[in-house]
């Protein structure tokens, strides 16, 4: 259950005891864990689905609910559902005859500002050194590895650390938009692995859109109701990792997270985008959004958050999602780093330009997005199923959904230019929903 090697690592500990089980995480957040106490047994998975059935879609959270349903996201032990906890980074869950109680530790300290580098020093040769020392970490523990490239500075820069780890294979896979900001996307993903001599995967995006008949929510199978937007294309992706025989993964994510440039004293989250549908039962819970939040963690909060999105789904098949860019030892440099180094991710493009990349690769000036791929699934196959929706709805019925805001909102999107993507969080909610009902 823990991995015995030196520096930091990743593990989940459980210490029986008579009338006792203690269930303790690290600071990596890897494989979120999901507690649920039913009598005299203790239940958990990082896969929500595995829960079924101890879940009640009768018996939400109305606090996790709001904050999904407006996107304001925080990382806590609230799940969608009542009695159903998220044992969050460093903290353990203490099981007794007297029910689940959990246990927070102090919250993780932070550079708090930017220092000044010493004379000499070149911090893309330091920041090389770091994660490539991150990466090849695992090169004892596994031989063939995947990495995500999406065709932009964070996974570039991984990839890069991957091809000088020493690993017997490296495959990359990347999800392909489409037009022409796709192709733009293609030439930099072949420039990259063609560099580098990786073999490479690449899945269009465009055809595994959101809802897309034969994907997880069209077809209804049990999964979680709060999970990725791209998880249809995503299954696709990982379905070519677990193929070609890749115990681990790299991933770019928590670069945005450790490029941000602002002092941690004086940040603010900005405002959350209204949500005209919103039903009194969520309006009801909107003050307590920013209640019973885990304490500071060590990794970046948004990236934790999304490795409860996106890596269960590895984990299902085998596979170990890694994220170099947040190691704790990367966190703390890019934390001490001025912020000249860090704005535009100067440091991060100046690294590809010095291993040999154009600035096609190391700068882009159109970088991808998934809107489009958000805005065909929406237009193609989710507004028919808002239609279902309308009829009849778990989330309609228990007071989180207005009825009448959402119709109306229905068909405003038929004849606008963009569905609001925002109706894509309360249709994946429903499915998901439905899925565990």
């Amino acid at each position: 259950m823990r991995e015995d090697k030196g520096g930091e690592v990743d593990f989940t500990s459980l210490f029986l005891r008579p009338d006792e089980v203690q269930v303790s995480a690290g600071v990596f957040g890897t494989a979120p864990l999901y507690l649920v106490a039913a009598g005299e047994d203790l239940y958990g998975s990082w896969d929500l689905a595995d829960l079924r059935p101890h879940l009640r879609p009768d018996r939400l959270n109305p606090r996790a609910m709001a904050r999904t349903l407006t996107r304001r996201h925080r990382y806590s032990p609230d799940t969608l559902f009542d009695g159903v906890y998220r044992l969050t980074e460093r903290a353990t869950a203490l099981f007794t005859t007297a029910g689940l109680t959990l246990l927070y530790p102090e919250p993780a300290q932070h550079v708090l500002e930017p220092r000044r580098l010493r004379a000499g020093v070149d911090p893309v040769e330091a920041f090389d050194a770091l994660l490539t020392e991150a990466v090849a970490g695992w090169r004892s523990t596994v031989s063939c590895v995947g990495v995500e490239v999406s065709g932009g500075a964070d996974s570039g820069n991984v990839a890069l650390s991957a091809a000088a780890a020493g690993f017997g294979s490296v495959h990359t896979f990347g999800l392909l938009i489409g037009g022409r900001i796709g192709r733009l996307q293609q030439d930099r993903r072949r420039r990259l692995v063609d560099h580098f001599g990786l073999w490479d995967t690449a899945v269009p995006a465009m055809q595994y859109p959101p809802f897309v008949p034969g994907g997880v929510r069209e077809r209804g199978l049990p999964h979680d109701p709060a999970g990725a937007f791209y998880q249809e294309a995503f299954d696709v992706l990982r379905g070519h990792v677990a193929a070609h025989g890749c115990e681990v993964i790299f991933t770019g994510g928590g670069g945005d997270e450790v490029n941000a440039c602002h002092s941690r004293t004086g940040a603010e989250l900005p405002a959350a985008e209204p949500v005209p549908w919103l039903g009194d039962t969520a309006t009801e819970a909107l003050p307590q959004v920013d209640e019973d939040l885990a304490p500071i963690p060590v990794l970046p909060v948004p990236t934790l958050m999304a490795f409860g999105l996106h890596n269960p789904a590895y984990l299902g098949l085998g596979i170990w999602p890694v994220a170099p860019l947040v190691h704790p030892r990367v966190v703390r440099f890019m934390e001490q780093l001025p912020q000249e180094h860090k704005r535009g991710k100067v440091m991060f493009r100046d690294r590809l330009r010095r291993a040999g990349l154009p600035e096609s690769v190391a700068a882009p000036t159109e970088p991808e997005n998934f809107l489009a791929v958000m805005e065909s699934g929406l237009r193609s196959y989710g507004l028919p199923l808002l239609d279902d929706m309308l009829r009849e709805s778990l989330l309609v019925d228990l007071g989180y959904v207005d009825p009448v805001a959402l119709a109306r909102a229905r068909e405003h999107a038929e004849r606008a230019p963009v569905v609001p993507d925002l109706l894509c969080d309360t249709l994946a909610l429903e499915v998901g929903l439905r899925s565990l009902a």
